[in-house]
């Protein structure tokens, strides 16, 4: 790919990301939506638990199972 090329994809992705930055405006969160009942907040334990060491423990699990399950040859 030449320069001009990677210039223009440059410039494609970079209008992008900043356009689609722009449309998602975190200021429209604030608005209620008819029907919304949100419940109570996550403690810091709670979030940490959920979206760090569970997803950990899960790949330690399948990880695990893929290991002890392998049936092809070892190799000697």
């Amino acid at each position: 790919m030449d320069k001009k090329n990677a210039m223009r994809a440059g410039a494609v992705a970079a209008g992008t990301t900043l356009m689609m930055l722009l449309m998602s405006s975190p200021a429209l969160a604030l608005t209620r939506d008819d029907g919304d009942d949100p419940g109570t907040g996550l403690s810091v334990l709670e979030t940490l638990g959920l979206y760090v060491a569970a997803p950990i423990v899960l790949f330690a699990v399948i990880a695990g199972l893929v290991m002890v399950l392998d049936k092809s040859k070892k190799q000697a």
